[in-house]
């Protein structure tokens, strides 16, 4: 695959979240489930990983950050707002219930874990998670044959170390077990 952003209709400056609006309305198509070519869903999917990675290692080279990159004390940031590291445990997981039902049980498991940033319903949660290290966590449903694969993508924020993402979905998963 030379060009995966060709694949996915999109810029090679699009972002993650035109990435990912790129790959839900093509699976809509292309997914078997809805009657579409397995090879091809593959393709998209291959193509979606690929411009994700780009997305932490930009073609060309950032401009340089200042000597003290420290906000300013009289703007304190209540939230943490850069993501470093970005690692892919693609698929991460498979819930036996579809993606509605899967959500709210992800949602629920969210504020056990950490704080939600954003729930879209049913296909979309980011998270900032506190365990099982602070980091941001994306997690992206896809309806599979009746029930739901969560693919999961984590990144260090802050200058915090990005962790280990199948210690992350292990995470998920025990609380979910807990449900």
């Amino acid at each position: 695959m030379n060009d995966p952003y060709r694949v996915l209709g999109v810029s090679p400056a699009a972002s993650l979240e035109v990435l990912t609006s790129a790959r839900r309305r093509l699976a809509l198509t292309l997914h078997p489930d809805v009657g579409g070519d397995p090879a091809a869903m593959q393709a998209l999917n291959a193509a979606y990983d690929e411009a994700v990675r780009r997305l932490d290692r930009p073609q060309v080279p950032a401009p340089a950050l200042p000597a003290d990159p420290t906000p300013a004390a009289s703007s304190p940031s209540p939230a943490p707002t850069r993501f470093h590291g970005l690692q892919f445990d693609q698929p991460s997981f498979t819930i036996d219930v579809l993606p509605v039902e899967a959500f709210e049980a992800l949602l629920i498991v969210a504020t056990w874990m950490g704080e939600v940033l954003v729930d879209d319903p049913p296909y979309l949660l980011e998270v900032f998670l506190h365990d099982p290290a602070p980091c941001w966590c994306r997690l992206d449903l896809v309806p599979d044959a009746g029930a739901t694969t969560v693919s999961l993508i984590v990144a260090g924020v802050d200058g915090d170390p990005t962790p280990d993402p199948e210690r992350v979905r292990d995470e998920w998963v025990a609380n979910l077990n807990r449900l």
